[in-house]
């Protein structure tokens, strides 16, 4: 941690040592002399400067003098400069947090990561050979007090020399304030600890030259006054005091928080060089010890008001398992309240309790309720086991057993350690036993349990979960919960550290000519290599912020599973075969048992069949209460995870299977200031207030309790018939139709309980926060979407939540806001297609309805359930009456979110950067008198193509001819945009065409499957028309794309090149220089945040474990990236950086504007009052994004972003140059890495600042030279084809429906008839023309047709040999021409977001 700053905030009088001379010298602002240099830093981005003096000043209000681009680069900054006192009163204007920032001509680049040392073995002492591991286990030690342990795995560090120094001294310092900690908890009988702790730092750290800091002196000195007096002291106070820093005359040391004042009077009494002054501070600020609790501060009220009309309480849905009993436990704190009563009316530390105990622990919540519901049992004389009637009594009896069995593995531990010859047994506890150390046995069995059980409910506890899933869940949540419980630890310091931590960092002056002490033993040892930013205090813990190593992970997961298999019991009654009589007998509720999946054998973790009935029918018991909507303003972003909730650590941008690059380029951008308008537009986010809609609550409860279908609520029992068996005798088809029909009721009836059970959840929690005002902490996905961290109440929710939530702070309508809600009226009940003004007559005209569906929702007309939102429509309903019934609707104060949609907002910005005028116009980018509808303009599109095909005697075409509605392909082009494959497309339309349709197969012969692709196909061709320059756009997004795929960047080269030279003469295969291609697609939003596409081929490790050996999958940056992963998505996700920009600065001015903003990506919300305020801000933000050049912007960002770099192109073998390059390999007969390595020197002779160089460089012949010398522009092949990426995808799809995990022969044998219809799959999808060859076609055939294609395919493929393969330096194509759209034209359109 950096020395704080804040000295006039603090309480106590600081006391520093002072030269005895009584005046004080000035003190000039030094900066540290001695740089680390940039090679030993592990961090994977480089940051400038280095080092820089106390803590980091805020560089925010600079940032608008440069927009950088999303890696770091060494460059000179201002931060370190005192800006104080200069001529002139010089001044800075800060732009207006919304506008865009200007970019920086010199972007920067990243830096490549230093190699981790290789992993070595497991030495006998237990200590494992792998870097991350070894700090894992460092840390835990440190943690618990395995200090003997800890010292160990410093010393094998050392050896292996795996740290840079100054990073290895954070080590050391952690190791030496774990042993201060030891040391006085028993002072008086710990002085041989002390002595090893004074030999420890003369020999491993002075005698290992290590940078030892002014912090590292002050445990020393601490220890010495802890454990030594008289001249024994005196010589240590001397000797320690004599290897501190003397650069300077006068210089000031921080010491940190270590030292007392009485120690600091100790020392400069023991040293007379040094005297004590006093420095008085500002008085701290008392807490008032009259502060009244939450229950007094609405004790008056509960007289004084009458109480408000009770809620009915939700019926619950069937269920006996404890996630919704959990969940009840946690809000049961909001009915410790008085009815009514509001939390926001407390003051501001009351309502910060108040949140932290909702955050604080669901676990004690869950424990609690299984505790309850066993006592109730054995009251009334009744075994748990075999009489109760819900689960939770049983789970409490599972975790005594589990915690007892985690207690005695804790136990076992230090018996591991400490044997002379460990066992295989031994050497893993020595792995995970300090980790396991580190939580109490009762939590961990509490989360093991909660994280098995919800993991079997998610996925389908009949099937089973796989091992490995299992026991990463399982680490997963364990690993979490030891985290929060070392964080509640660090706030609950005794009391003299707290008073400790009050004060300001000491300080020891030494007096000029007094700075050399003598002692016996002085090292002349490079002393503080640290700037003092970082040595008042002890530094983050290098492993405080990183995920336990895969490894430790699954052994701990692996070994809490086994424990609860082992103790976790059920009671299955069954009778008995002849008797008939009822048999109690206990089992193990949980098995391991192997299963082949997809042709591999996969262990499989199985409930026990009486524990799946069970799960059946109960939500996921998931960890609910740390994820509730906040009582407070959330905490503002300041760093990737400190921000949002109060308790609980939630990452700035979410990241899956803990992707490294991501957070990496993130915590830069933010270090350097890139992130400040994407943090401040979260805050904004989050500072929505929002309140419960009690009329609409009102109307879902009491429908909700009657157990019906109604609106999009399922019905609590649905009554689905089951279509009767038919005979034996019959078609053996017809009873595979009727097994099949009798799944899909099945599925359909656990999909309606799903829902059901998941509205339970938001109902309650809505119940609970009827009456208080509450709000939503977001966070960013990677490509900067932001989204509400509570998952199951927020307004990103169906129709049923949005209709339920309401503004907390209200505003009049004034003059439009009546106009605007009757728009909104029309929107949500679906008539969105006319024009505004017929909108707003739309609500004129059924204003009877409007008053009728507000006065009687459920008795009167029921007009509102005909909206497409039904609830959102009430809602509206409900406050268009209210202000009509008001006495000046004008006043009328409204609370109803009014949303601004966008028109396919995808479309909308590739309309924009292909400046597609005809696009444009189709998503409403131009001015018109009314809004057009982009999905009729393509269906008709789609139907003229159809109308031409048919009359040139295609089947499809006459099959579908007249069947082409809006409806039909909305959907797929809405996702179209954002990346939505082939396959999936012809699923889209398939759908659309069996619901719309149901009788067209019988009708045609034409299976829906392969009309549905014919159709995808003609929406695809009719969008390329459409938006021509859009897809111009596309293709050159993936044309650069897949270059940087295929690039190798200098880092990489000279890597390549050390290892072909070095010793090894390493021989790289064609196959292996593949594999050197890791480069993944990065680029920098408008609003500066770095985006890192996240695909990758992951490798695989193999852990053994006490389970099993669990094969898992272990991300690294270094992993070659996943090309067609990268190419498909990074067209979609650079258009969704694009809207999440757009939201993010209307979000951001809205805000500046006194505006209550909130949005679901393109749908931004407002009050009524102030939608003509939004809708010019929503405007004015996209011409802000639109009118730079965001295209080119880009190309230039990846030039200097992979300069240097190479990448292997592909060059027409029968064009001239490709005759000259084939005819220059037959002379020189180089492989691909010697043509690689002697291109790369080319390079190097030609960027020489010697003209000898370069001209040697000019007179080389190579590939690459001859290409750029000779190349025609027709000569280079891209590479990127989107056919291909395609294929590729539906072959994986097709190979992935051969069988479904845990299917039997019966089921099994029922799936050809769907793998039939996805056979097709394999087909071109271009290819739609062999009618009579596909129709009526078997399922055997149309496979062996689709092996055959692929092996044409493959040989196509093949074909591939005329072309040849030449490393070139990575450029890039030129940006398609852009069309004539300008886009200032829509300042005037009034339906762009309407």
């Amino acid at each position: 941690m950096l020395v704080r700053s804040g000295a006039a905030r603090q309480a106590l009088r600081a006391r520093q040592l002072l030269p005895s001379s009584g005046s004080l010298p000035s003190l000039p602002c030094t900066l540290s002399k001695l740089e680390r240099p940039l090679g030993e830093t592990r961090p994977l981005v480089t940051l400038a400067p280095e080092a820089r003096p106390g803590k980091r000043k805020s560089f925010r209000a600079l940032s608008g003098f440069e927009r950088n681009l999303a890696t770091a680069l060494e460059e000179r900054r201002f931060d370190d400069i005192p800006f104080e006192g200069l001529p002139g009163g010089m001044t800075f204007r800060q732009p207006p947090i919304y506008e865009l920032r200007p970019w920086n001509t010199t972007p920067l680049v990243p830096a490549d990561r230093p190699a981790y040392p290789p992993r070595q073995r497991i030495n006998p002492s237990g200590i494992p050979g792998d870097l991350d591991e070894m700090l894992a286990i460092f840390e835990a030690c440190v943690h618990v007090g395995r200090l003997d342990r800890a010292s160990l795995v410093l010393k094998r560090l050392g050896n292996m020399q795996a740290l840079p120094p100054h990073k290895f001294m954070e080590l050391h310092n952690r190791y030496l304030e774990g042993r201060l900690a030891q040391i006085e908890a028993d002072a008086k009988n710990n002085g041989h600890l002390a002595e090893k702790v004074h030999s420890w730092f003369e020999t491993e750290i002075c005698d290992q030259r290590l940078p030892y800091t002014p912090l590292t002196v002050a445990y020393m000195l601490k220890i010495s006054l802890l454990t030594s007096s008289g001249a024994k002291l005196k010589t240590y106070l001397e000797r320690y005091m004599s290897v501190l820093p003397q650069d300077s005359a006068t210089e000031a040391l921080d010491l940190g928080d270590v030292l007392t004042d009485d120690d600091l009077a100790a020392i400069a009494e023991n040293c007379p060089s040094l005297s004590l002054s006093q420095e008085v501070l500002a008085p701290a600020e008392t807490e008032d010890a009259a502060t009244t609790t939450i229950a007094e501060k609405f004790a008056a009220d509960r007289e004084s008001q009458s109480a408000p009309k009770s809620l009915p309480e939700v019926l619950a849905t069937p269920q006996k398992g404890t996630g919704l009993e959990a969940l009840k436990s946690t809000l049961a704190l909001f009915y410790e309240l008085p009815p009514g009563a509001d939390v926001a009316a407390l003051p501001l530390e009351q309502r910060r309790e108040f949140q932290s105990r909702l955050e604080r622990d669901v676990l004690e919540a869950a424990l609690q309720k299984w505790r309850e519901d066993n006592e109730s049992l054995a009251s009334m004389g009744l075994n748990p086991q075999i009489s109760a009637p819900s689960l939770s009594s049983k789970l409490y009896q599972w975790h005594q057993a589990l915690e007892r069995r985690i207690a005695e593995e804790q136990a076992k531990v230090e018996a591991s350690e400490n044997v002379p010859k460990k066992s295989a047994e031994d050497l893993d506890r020595c792995l995970y036993g300090p980790l396991l150390l580190q939580g109490s046995a009762t939590r961990l069995a509490a989360a093991t349990i909660i994280s098995i059980l919800s993991l079997l409910s998610l996925h389908g506890a009949d099937k089973g979960v796989a091992a490995s899933l299992a026991v990463q869940q399982v680490a997963k949540v364990a690993e979490e919960d030891i985290r929060f419980q070392i964080a509640e630890k660090t706030k609950k310091l005794p009391k003299h550290q707290t008073e400790l931590q009050k004060r300001k960092a000491r300080r020891l002056i030494r007096v000029k000519g007094n700075g050399s002490l003598k002692t016996t033993d002085k090292k002349q040892l490079g002393v503080a290599t640290l700037p003092l930013a970082t040595t008042g205090e002890m530094a983050p813990a290098i492993t405080e912020n990183t995920r336990w190593p895969t490894a430790i992970r699954a052994k701990v997961g692996a070994l809490l599973l086994t424990a609860m298999m082992e103790t976790a019991k059920i009671m299955v009654v069954r009778d008995h075969p002849v008797t008939k009589e009822k048999v109690h007998q206990l089992q193990p509720a949980f098995s391991h048992a192997m299963q082949l999946r997809k042709g591999k054998k996969v262990g499989i973790i199985q409930a026990n069949p009486e524990l799946v009935e069970i799960l059946k029918r109960e939500p996921r018991a998931e960890l609910l209460a740390r994820h509730l909507p906040m009582l407070v303003e959330p905490e503002p972003w300041t760093k990737f995870d400190k921000g949002g909730f109060l308790e609980c650590q939630s990452p700035l941008i979410r990241l899956k299977n803990h992707e490294i690059e991501q957070k990496i380029y993130a915590e830069a951008a933010i270090e350097r200031g890139d992130m400040e308008q994407m943090m401040r537009g979260l805050d904004v986010l989050g500072k929505t207030a929002w309140r419960i809609n009690r009329k609409v609550f009102d109307v879902m409860l009491t429908v909700w309790n009657e157990g019906i279908a109604f609106a999009n609520i399922p019905a609590l029992h649905p009554n689905i018939p089951i279509p009767p068996e038919p005979d034996s005798s019959d078609d053996p088809m017809k009873k595979r139709i009727w097994m099949r029909q009798v799944k899909a009721i099945q599925n359909e009836k656990s999909g309606m309980h799903s829902v059901r059970c998941f509205m339970n959840f938001q109902l309650e929690i809505a119940r609970a926060f009827i009456d208080q005002t509450f709000y939503f902490p977001h966070n960013l996905d990677f490509r900067g979407r932001a989204y509400p961290l509570p998952p199951y109440l927020n307004h990103m929710g169906a129709d049923h939540m949005r209709g339920m939530l309401l503004f907390a702070k209200g505003k009049p309508l004034g003059e439009n806001g009546l106009r605007w809600l009757k728009i909104h009226l029309a929107n949500v009940y679906g008539y969105d297609k006319a024009s505004l003004d017929d909108r707003e007559k739309f609500a004129d005209d059924n204003l009877a309805n409007i008053m009728d569906s507000a006065s009687n929702p459920l008795g009167g007309k029921r007009w509102w359930l005909q909206g497409e939102d039904p609830w959102q429509c009430l809602a509206t309903c409900f406050e268009l009456a209210a202000a009509l019934q008001s006495p000046d609707p004008t006043q009328f104060v409204s609370h109803l979110p009014v949303h601004q949609d966008g028109t396919c907002n995808g479309l909308q910005h590739y309309a924009a950067l292909g400046g597609d005028t005809w696009g444009a116009q189709q998503v409403n980018l131009i001015p018109g008198e009314k809004p057009a509808d982009v999905y009729s303009a393509v269906a008709q599109l789609v139907q003229e193509m159809v109308t031409k095909d048919a009359a040139a005697g295609n089947e499809f075409a006459k099959a579908l001819d007249g069947k082409i509605t809006r409806k039909v392909v909305k959907q797929t082009v809405m996702t179209n945009v954002y990346g939505v494959t082939f396959v999936g497309a012809k699923r889209q339309v398939q759908k659309q065409l069996d619901a719309l349709y149901p009788n067209l197969e019988s009708q045609t012969g034409c299976s829906t499957s392969i009309l549905s692709s014919y159709m995808a196909t003609k929406i695809f061709a009719a969008l390329g028309t459409m938006f021509s320059g859009a897809y111009a756009i596309q293709s050159w997004l993936g044309e650069i794309g897949d270059r940087v795929c295929r690039a190798i960047t200098p880092e990489q080269l000279n890597r390549i090149e050390a290892e072909a030279t070095g010793e090894s003469k390493k021989k790289f295969t064609d196959a292996e220089l593949n594999n050197t291609f890791r480069n993944t697609i990065v680029w920098t939003t408008p609003l500066r945040m770095p985006v890192v596409q996240p695909y990758r081929k992951s490798g695989t490790r193999v852990v053994p474990t006490c389970l099993q050996d669990l094969a898992l999958q272990v991300s690294d940056r270094d992993d070659p990236v996943n090309r067609r992963k990268q190419l498909q998505a990074f067209p979609p996700n650079f258009i969704h950086s694009l809207d999440a920009s757009h939201m993010m600065l209307s979000a951001l001015e809205c805000h500046e504007l006194g505006l209550t903003f909130a949005a679901v990506h393109d749908s931004f919300w407002t009050h009524a009052a102030d939608v003509d305020k939004m809708s010019k801000v929503i405007r004015e933000s996209f011409i802000r994004i639109h009118s730079e050049d965001v295209i080119g912007r880009l190309k230039c960002e990846f030039e200097a972003r992979y300069k240097g770099a190479l990448y292997r192109a592909k060059i027409l073998s029968s064009s001239p140059v490709g005759a000259m390059i084939i005819k220059h390999r037959r002379i020189h007969k180089m492989t691909s890495l010697e043509e690689l390595l002697q291109e790369k020197r080319r390079q190097e002779l030609l960027a020489s600042s010697d003209p000898d160089e370069v001209k040697k460089g000019q007179e080389m012949v190579t590939p690459a030279s001859l290409f750029e010398k000779y190349a025609t522009p027709d000569a280079l092949v891209s590479q990127y084809d989107p056919e291909e990426l395609q294929q590729a995808e539906a072959d994986e799809e097709a190979s992935s429906n051969a069988g479904e995990d845990g299917m039997s022969e019966e089921e099994d044998s029922l799936t050809m008839d769907t793998a039939s219809e996805e056979a097709d799959a394999g087909m071109n999808v271009r290819d739609f023309s062999r009618v009579d060859d596909i129709k009526n076609v078997n399922y055997f055939e149309q496979e062996l047709d689709k092996n055959k294609k692929i092996k044409r395919g493959n040989s196509k493929k093949s074909g591939a040999l005329n072309t040849i393969p030449v490393w070139l330096p990575l450029t890039f194509p030129d940006i398609p021409k852009k069309g004539d759209f300008d886009v200032r034209q829509l300042k005037e359109s009034k339906y762009f977001f309407s």
